[in-house]
């Protein structure tokens, strides 16, 4: 009896050690990185890249190269963040091109730019420079996405601020307790302001209003063209000018301004619109996240002034 007993032990250790031999022998089976598959508007095709790799043409098509490398690595988590949303299960589609998960051009959401376009833009010897410094913003936040409880978020950037950020329901009318209206006192935009000058018939002819007939005094004109109602963060959100009252979302885009950050002056049958900013105002400014890396802050300290109550995560 205790012969067969022995006998059965070593029968059973036999046993394991062939199979954890087997087991040693084969090939180890590791999920493939995500692909994106990206409508190129230069070429009119659908092309497959590597995540990562997408991502170093979409922070080089967001975000001046030269910037400090902790404002290149927030756009690079809020970028991946993005994109994450049109590649999970369930996630945003991409309508306009079927068969893709998103495209180059930036009105459809986010831009993209390859590395022969880098070359056209910065030259040979630039590119090698700032495209692996770009590489190196993507590759050292590899994975990280921004969530909110337990969510990804809309990572909504724009260009500059003007030095206050806008609460996304005073432009697109949805609240969203992640994009909140935040100070931004390092917007380092070196040429904030930009006007743009039409005279009272050119603008009566583009909003369908009544300047050009109003009697030419002080008090008229100043009653003309005036702010009705103001955001949460003190910018105009509904302007009447002549007979008509816009919103300002509404008045940047009919009159092609830089923001909604607006104010104006009235001379003779001209008037002048002065803009502060570029862009919708809501989530990251990025000349702020310029600035704020110039003043010593890390891209997390970055991402989570402009995106209240966040968290940064790693993607399984």
């Amino acid at each position: 009896m205790k012969r067969f007993l022995l006998l059965l032990t070593l029968l059973a250790i036999t046993i394991t050690i062939v199979n954890s031999t087997n087991q040693s022998r084969r090939p180890q089976i590791k999920s493939a990185p995500p692909t994106v598959k990206l409508y190129n508007h230069e070429t009119g095709k659908i092309e497959s890249l590597p995540l990562e790799e997408y991502l170093v043409g979409v922070v080089a098509a967001e975000m001046p190269a030269e910037f400090p490398v902790e404002a290149l690595k927030a756009q690079a988590v809020a970028a991946r963040t993005y994109i994450m949303q049109r590649l999970a299960p369930g996630g945003v589609a991409n309508s306009e091109h079927p068969g893709a998960d998103v495209s180059s051009d930036p009105r459809e959401g986010q831009a993209w730019i390859s590395r022969a376009e880098m070359e056209k833009r910065w030259g040979k010897v630039r590119t090698l420079e700032y495209y692996y410094k770009i590489k190196w913003a993507v590759d050292t936040t590899k994975g990280e996405v921004l969530t909110y409880h337990n969510r990804l978020i809309i990572p909504a950037y724009h260009a500059s601020c003007g030095g206050g950020t806008e609460s996304a329901e005073n432009v697109w009318v949805a609240a969203t307790p992640y994009l909140k209206g935040v100070d931004c006192p390092y917007c380092a935009d070196p040429n904030p302001e930009r006007q743009v000058t039409y005279t009272l018939a050119e603008l009566d002819k583009k909003l369908k209003t009544n300047l050009s007939a109003i009697p030419v005094t002080a008090g008229n004109r100043a009653r003309a063209v005036m702010i009705t109602a103001e955001t949460t963060t003190g910018r105009p959100k509904e302007i009447k000018i002549g007979n008509k009252t816009y919103p300002a979302t509404l008045l940047r885009e009919l009159l092609n301004l830089r923001s909604t950050r607006i104010s104006w002056k009235l001379q003779g049958d001209k008037i002048t619109f002065i803009t502060k900013g570029y862009g919708h105002g809501v989530g990251m400014c990025q000349y702020g996240a310029k600035g704020y890396a110039q003043h010593g802050k890390n891209y997390k300290e970055i991402l989570k002034h402009y995106y209240t109550g966040v968290e940064i995560e790693k993607m399984n």
